[in-house]
């Protein structure tokens, strides 16, 4: 299941308590945004021992910044808090495995 990150408190919670985390800016409008959202809901149901959260741009823009997230969408792995892997606009739930398994 992805979660929808409400603030960056919860964010920084999540990332702490969390070895590896998928993040998924986005924004509604988003036309990719909407294609990428379920790969990326259907992958969480597959990898189990990474967090997936979703980061809504205009809802905490100061949380996109933190990332320099200018376009979307764009996807983070962290591992352990830092940048692992990251890629940019829709991609295919096999590439964005990979995003993941080159975070590991």
């Amino acid at each position: 299941m992805v979660q929808k990150i409400k603030s960056a408190e919860e964010f920084d919670q999540i990332v702490a308590g969390n070895e590896l985390v998928f993040v998924d800016f986005f924004a509604n409008w988003c036309g990719p945004c909407k294609m990428l959202g379920p790969v990326v809901e259907k992958l969480s149901e597959k990898v189990t021992d990474v967090k997936f959260v979703k980061v809504d741009c205009d809802e905490l823009p100061d949380l996109a910044a933190r990332f320099n997230v200018a376009s979307i969408p764009a996807v983070f792995v962290l591992k352990n808090g830092t940048v692992a892997s990251q890629g940019l606009g829709f991609r295919p739930e096999a590439q964005v495995a990979e995003l993941i398994d080159s975070a590991r």
